[in-house]
Formats: C-alpha cells, sequence, structure tokens
C-alpha cells in the first residue's frame, strides 16, 4: 500500500532553516509528481511546493518563493523541502502528498504530516 512518511519537521528561531524529508513506498515514485502542503492552526490546508517527476520543473507558493526549495531524489524515493529564512508565520504542520494515478483516476494519499514550529 501507499505510504509516506515525513520527517524533520521541530523548532527554530526566526530566520533558521530546517530541512523536511518524505520516504514514499507502495507505488512507482519517479512516475508522480509531488507535492507539500502545510496546514496552520484554524486556516486551510495550502499548497506550499510541487516538483514535477523528473524533478525538473518546481513551483512554489508566493509566501514561500525565494526561501524554500523543494527536490527529489528518485533512486532514494524521497522528496525534500529545504526552508530557509523561516517566518512565525510558516509555523504549521507540514505534509507530503502524493497524487497516484490508479485504474483512470488521481486518488490523493497524504502523510502523516510534521510540526514545524518558528519562534523564539
Amino acid at each position: 500500500q501507499v505510504q509516506l512518511v515525513e520527517s524533520g519537521g521541530g523548532l527554530v528561531q526566526p530566520g533558521g532553516s530546517l530541512g523536511l524529508s518524505c520516504v514514499a513506498s507502495g507505488f512507482t515514485f519517479s512516475s508522480t509528481a509531488m507535492r507539500w502542503y502545510r496546514q496552520a492552526p484554524g486556516k486551510e490546508r495550502e499548497l506550499v511546493a510541487s516538483i514535477a517527476n523528473t524533478g525538473g520543473s518546481t513551483n512554489y507558493a508566493d509566501s514561500v518563493k525565494g526561501r524554500f526549495t523543494v527536490s527529489r531524489d528518485n533512486f532514494k524515493n524521497t522528496l525534500y523541502l529545504q526552508m530557509n529564512s523561516l517566518k512565525p508565520e510558516d509555523t504549521a504542520v507540514y505534509y507530503c502528498n502524493a497524487p497516484v494515478y490508479s485504474n483512470f483516476n488521481f486518488i490523493d494519499y497524504w502523510g502523516q504530516g510534521t510540526q514545524v514550529t518558528v519562534s523564539s
């Protein structure tokens, strides 16, 4: 079955950096575009970054452009999110997302989430 396991969250001071990882299994990772979402308390889940299956194309939310970098290693079935110049408003639970194509439909799979807290 599809599994997405995030790690790397924690507490960091404003201006600091943090790196997240998401290890995927149960589907063909190298054929699947991947996404990072986040959800802050009392807010809707929002798309933070996406990356094409080859890693050749990436997109970012305006709020994180220039500070976050999404990447992937198709040999390790792992998705990454490097977060620099963190701000208190980046505090949220971060989720790895995989839209997996199956039976002529895309099914969204989610990891369990990892908490990122930016605070002094």
